[in-house]
């Protein structure tokens, strides 16, 4: 029988954990009935009633398995860390546990899965949320696919089945902080793209706010392109140029016509704002990458976990951690 295993991440969910569980069990005592399930629960450090409800759970059901953080380390590492417990043939790499993206879909994934796909790809065709964040994403993901090489499709998340083979090429990327649908679309295999309906929230507040989203974007950005520097480069050449030919032209300009040529006071404070506000620019995008290598070579655990339950096994290792 070949087992299929679900990741939800969770964080002060106790109003969906318990839905979000119900809601997979159902799916494997129906449709999914001739597969195994496996579904890894990673709790964020929830303040609330989470991790006692996942307890409960995990008690009753040795299908669940259980990954309590010590601390909140941010959802893109819980879920990479959570991701390396997954002993299924397939994986769907992330079932948000508000259920905003829906469950039954699983069954159509499997069936692609099972037709010979390697990544069945859920796409947001249509999101119940505000213009403003709607407008937000489309630009995010346009962007990054102009600035990199990858392709990254476009109202795709991790809410995606991915194949054994598939799995274990995402976790051959040793990345401190893993953007970790880049990941997937940088491994390549054939894909598959289903589009459904993100449904709103119906319990509980969503932690993702919009710095999160910035933050979580630029992340992105930084992690798989370095099309920014690039063009700190080309700006910095082009305002030199632009420099040397504004004071070859008012130097002329002050011989030909020393009347109408400007004094040069209010050029000059112009230029050095203009001029600095385009340095420190440059300067915090650099510091983006500064970070970021920082980040790697100082290395650690990307989580630290307070209990498992119902976990047997060690994790997958990265290639760099195995070596």
């Amino acid at each position: 029988m070949k087992k299929i295993s679900i990741i939800s991440p969770a964080y002060n969910e106790e109003d969906n954990v318990r839905a979000c569980y119900e809601a997979v069990r159902t799916l494997f005592e129906g449709p999914l009935a001739g597969y195994e399930r496996e579904h890894i629960f990673a709790d964020n450090a929830s303040a609330d009633a989470t991790a006692d409800i996942l307890r409960e759970i995990a008690a009753s059901d040795p299908h669940v398995k259980v990954i309590l953080n010590s601390r909140n380390f941010g959802g893109s590492r819980s879920l990479y860390n959570a991701l390396r417990y997954a002993t299924g043939d397939a994986i769907l790499v992330l079932l948000a546990v508000d259920l905003q993206d829906p469950p039954e879909m699983l069954v159509e994934f499997v069936r692609l899965w099972e037709s010979g796909y390697e990544i069945v790809a859920g796409a947001r065709a249509v999101r119940e949320e505000g213009f403003l964040l709607r407008a937000s994403r489309g630009i995010f993901y346009r962007l990054i696919n102009l600035l990199s090489d990858i392709d990254l499709p476009v109202n795709v998340g991790e809410f995606q089945l991915i194949d054994r083979k598939v799995w274990e090429a995402v976790l051959q990327r040793d990345d401190h902080y893993p953007y970790v649908r880049g990941i997937i679309a940088s491994v390549g295999f054939r894909r598959v793209i289903v589009p459904y309906t993100w449904k709103a929230r119906t319990a509980g507040i969503s932690k993702h706010n919009f710095s999160r989203l910035i933050n979580e974007a630029l992340n992105g950005i930084f992690a798989f392109t370095n099309a920014p520097l690039r063009l700190c480069t080309y700006l910095g050449l082009a305002l030199a140029a632009f420099c040397l030919l504004y004071a070859f032209g008012a130097t002329i300009a002050y011989f030909i016509r020393p009347d109408v040529a400007p004094p040069g006071v209010a050029t000059l404070i112009v230029s050095l704002f203009f001029l600095s506000g385009v340095q420190l620019a440059f300067i915090g995008i650099l510091g983006e990458y500064v970070t970021a290598i920082h980040s790697q070579v100082r290395r650690g655990p990307m989580v630290i976990e307070r209990e498992r339950i119902n976990v047997a096994d060690e994790p997958q290792q990265s290639a760099r951690t195995a070596a």
